[in-house]
């Protein structure tokens, strides 16, 4: 196996944080995607709410995950959830997503979370089996949403 390394980026790694979106919009296929401006993504890295793990093979960004977290009211102990997590293709199947799943549990609960959650269309069976493979517990849920601004690029 290769030898990756997992971190927890800071607001001064911008450029692996590019990396990572750049990863996104490369194993996501995402068409005609337009980079937010660099202030932008700077302002989101140094959000306390909004935390990124990355994974580096050679100090290249080959993979990661992005997460919010969620105050709650029921609880004291904050939510977190993971709302994208890719690796590149020529890297998967390898251990690196279960790597990004552990180093996030294991940080999350070491910062008082009391649970980390992530979605999958259920279209995507191999989202859904790798999240079982991870020992996530499976929550049957249909996920609604109100598009507002279809104008945006």
């Amino acid at each position: 196996m290769k030898e990756i390394k997992i971190q927890k980026l800071s607001y001064q790694d911008i450029d692996k944080f590019i990396d990572l979106i750049r990863v996104f919009e490369t194993v996501f296929e995402m068409k005609n995607f337009k980079l937010p401006d660099e202030t932008y993504l700077r302002h989101l890295l140094k959000n306390e709410a909004f935390f990124v793990f990355v994974a580096l093979f050679e100090e290249k960004v080959v993979g990661g995950l992005t997460t919010y977290t969620l105050h709650q009211y029921y609880s004291r102990l904050p939510l977190v959830y993971i709302y994208d997590l890719a690796v590149l293709t020529e890297f998967q199947r390898q251990g690196i997503g279960k790597s990004l799943i552990a180093k996030t549990t294991e940080y999350c609960k070491e910062i008082g979370m009391e649970e980390v959650f992530v979605q999958a269309d259920l279209a995507d069976t191999h989202a859904i089996d790798f999240y079982r493979s991870t020992g996530a517990t499976a929550e049957n849920v249909i996920h609604f949403y109100y598009p507002l601004n279809t104008n945006i690029p």
